[in-house]
Order: C-alpha cells, then sequence, then structure tokens
C-alpha cells in the first residue's frame, strides 16, 4: 500500500505504508539510536510526534512481550527506511508491523530518511502528515500546515496515570526477566507522573526506594501528607511552558522534600526557581549526546529525547548549572544553590541508551539520606 509523508514546508516523501493504515498528523524530529525502537515507540515522551529513526535497519530483532516503557505506544507516526519482516531474536513475539497495526500506529517506509533528516536540521523540526487514505500531495500539504503546533499544548494530560499507583518492579534479569526488588527499601519516593518511564521506575526501586507514581496534577498538599523522603518530577512530552498546575506544585514542595527531575521534569523544575524554556530547532533525541560535567569535566555519553531546553542566564540566581551539551553548549543539568534539589535534560535510566549517569539515582539516594539524617537531629 502507497503511503506518502508531507511536511507543512511543502517537502513530501512517498514510500509504502508501514503498520496500521489511516492518516496521522505531528511534529516530525529524528532518533539517532541504532537500536531500541521498541523502547522509542512506548515512551511517553514521543506524544505528539511523527518519530523518524535515522539507522536504516528497524525490527531486525522484533517485538517482546518485556522491553517496554508504558502501557503503549504513544507516539503518533513512524518513519523507517526498511522495516524488517523477519525479525530474528529469541526473545521476539511479532514483527514491528504487526505490533504498529496492533496498536493503531501509522507509519511508512521506503524513503529517503537520510534526505528527511538533512531537511529537518536545515529547516527545523515542523509538522507533518504521514497518510494512506489521501494521496493527495496538495491537499496533504495543506492539512499539514491546518495541523496544531506541539508550542503551547498540554501533552502530559494525555499521558499521565489516572490514579496513584505502587510500583515494586526492578531491573531486568536474564534469568527472571523483569522481577519484584527483594531487599527492603530504604526511601519512600513519590513520582509525578508526566509521561513516566518504567526504567527509571525500576531504577529508583533498584536504589532502595518505595515508589508511588502519582499523576501529573495531583496537589502538592496531597503528596506533602504522603510525607515522602523524596519526590521525583518524570520525564514527559512537549512544551512544559503551560503545565502550570505542576510548577505550581513544585514550588509548594521545594525546600519542603528533595526533589529530582529529569527530562521535562527538570524543564518544570526550572520554571519553578523563575528560569525559561525556548524550543530546540530540531531537538536532541538519540543514545549518542556528549554531555559535560562541570564539577570534574568528565564527559558522559547520554540518551536524551526532548525538543525544548532551558535558558541558562534565566536560572543563574537560584541555581548552580551542573552539565552541558557539547553539540550546542545548551544546560544539560542543574542543582539549587541552597535546596535540596537538582535535574538533568537527559536519561540517566538511557532503555535505550548508554550507562554513564546512572550515578544521578545514587545523588538522590545521597540527597534523600542528608536531608533524612538533618531532620533525626
Amino acid at each position: 500500500m502507497k503511503a506518502i509523508l508531507a511536511l507543512a514546508d511543502g517537502k513530501v516523501f512517498q514510500g509504502k505504508a508501514l503498520g496500521a493504515s489511516g492518516e496521522v498528523a505531528g511534529e516530525v524530529v529524528f532518533n539517532t539510536s541504532m537500536t531500541g525502537y521498541q523502547e522509542i515507540l512506548t515512551d511517553p515522551s514521543y506524544a505528539g510526534e511523527i518519530v523518524t529513526m535515522t539507522y536504516p535497519l528497524i525490527g531486525n530483532y522484533g517485538i517482546n512481550l518485556e522491553d517496554v516503557e508504558s502501557s503503549r505506544p504513544h507516539l503518533c507516526g513512524f518513519v523507517v527506511k526498511e522495516a524488517s519482516d523477519y525479525p530474528s531474536n529469541w526473545r521476539s513475539k511479532m514483527s514491528l508491523d504487526a505490533y504498529l497495526k496492533e496498536n493503531g500506529i501509522v507509519g511508512i517506509q521506503g524513503i529517503d530518511t537520510r534526505a528527511l533528516v538533512r531537511h529537518i536540521r536545515d529547516k527545523g523540526a515542523q509538522t507533518g502528515i504521514i497518510s494512506t487514505i489521501d494521496l493527495d500531495v496538495d491537499s496533504l500539504v495543506e492539512k499539514a500546515r491546518k495541523a496544531p503546533s506541539i508550542v503551547g499544548r498540554d501533552l502530559v494530560r494525555e499521558v499521565t496515570c489516572k490514579e496513584p499507583y505502587h510500583w515494586t518492579e526492578g531491573p531486568w534479569d536474564l534469568a527472571e526477566g523483569y522481577r519484584p526488588n527483594g531487599a527492603t527499601p530504604r526511601f519512600k519516593v513519590v513520582a509525578y507522573d508526566f509521561g513516566i518511564k518504567r526504567n527509571i521506575l525500576r531504577n529508583l526501586v533498584s536504589s532502595g526506594c518505595d515508589v508511588t507514581v502519582v499523576p501529573a496534577d495531583m496537589p502538592a498538599e496531597k503528596v506533602l501528607a504522603m510525607n515522602p523522603d523524596g519526590v521525583f518530577l518524570s520525564n514527559g512530552p512537549g512544551d512544559p511552558e503551560p503545565i502550570v498546575y505542576a510548577q505550581e506544585n513544585i514550588r509548594k514542595i521545594l525546600g519542603k522534600k528533595p526533589l529530582f527531575g529529569i527530562c521535562l521534569g527538570h524543564q518544570l523544575l526550572s520554571i519553578a526557581l523563575g528560569g525559561r524554556t525556548y524550543k530546540l530547532k530540531f531537538g536532541h533525541r538519540g543514545g549518542n549526546q556528549p554531555v559535560q560535567r562541570g564539577d570534574d569535566r568528565r564527559v558522559e555519553i547520554t540518551a536524551q529525547n526532548h525538543g525544548f531546553a532551558v535558558d541558562g542566564a534565566s536560572i543563574d540566581k537560584e541555581a548552580v548549572l551542573t552539565h552541558m551539551n557539547l553539540n550546542d553548549n545548551t544546560v544539560e543539568g542543574l542543582v539549587h544553590k541552597t535546596l535540596p534539589a537538582f535535574s538533568v535534560q537527559y536519561h540517566p535510566e538511557a532503555s535505550p541508551g548508554p550507562h554513564d549517569a546512572r550515578y544521578l539515582f545514587d545523588r538522590f539516594i545521597e540527597m534523600m539520606e542528608r536531608e533524612k539524617a538533618q531532620g533525626e537531629r
């Protein structure tokens, strides 16, 4: 079946249908990871986006039942050069095409993804349409131009949980798969779900945390009434500016409980401190982003997924910048000058990606230990 990808600026790519038939609109972005497509598909941070994989062959190890980062795929559409019809892996249960069909995700393959990525890098991420129904190029371009921008939209409400829940699953084990952590938890953590990835929760559990996940709009008063040792601010999709309710809750928790934020959580913490954010030209998405630490100048290779960044000059009165992106010098981390709160723009839990930044979960534990010891004096 024929499929077309049309961008709002008039650029058009014609290829073959992948996954479900239909028509979807979203911001067209690209991810430079060579593997990890299943985790990318199920990462809630991709809500509102059509994701292009830069690696040319996707789906060669199939889809399994374990390596998901949420209950279902949240992205709008999927773009690849070639999707493997014959996956080969001992854990595989179905092909990429079958998985996309099962979850109603419209995709396209057989296009020149190198040309698409170069176009996005030159012109910037923009709204696009994938269609297997309407094959009129002019019609699709006009639809792409009229589709809503990701800027100013509250996408968090589309992906957050509806009710609080308790998480006990730890990291993956070759013999047993994902299993509950056997050790007795040392710290009680409340995690705000702005679009949280499961591997973040697994890392918190393996670090010794008893984790309760709460909806993005749960009032700070209710979170503080749970008397946690720390509060985690999760990743999530889209523009942080319209998530006003989260910013207000963070302000109420600051100074009362230790805070650790990742990705969108980092941006929301920055805004709560009086900072500003801005949209990047084409964002950072992939498992190979170099980040330099400010304390010892070490370089970490990190996993990232964001289209907005924090303006460092806007928060220098409240926070110290701790990490910097070596590709474009954007802010990648901060710590409050006096209060127990820190955050990073990238993903220390990886999935997919390198594990260079796993130490940040230990830093959160150490922060809670210090605050708990001070409270007991």
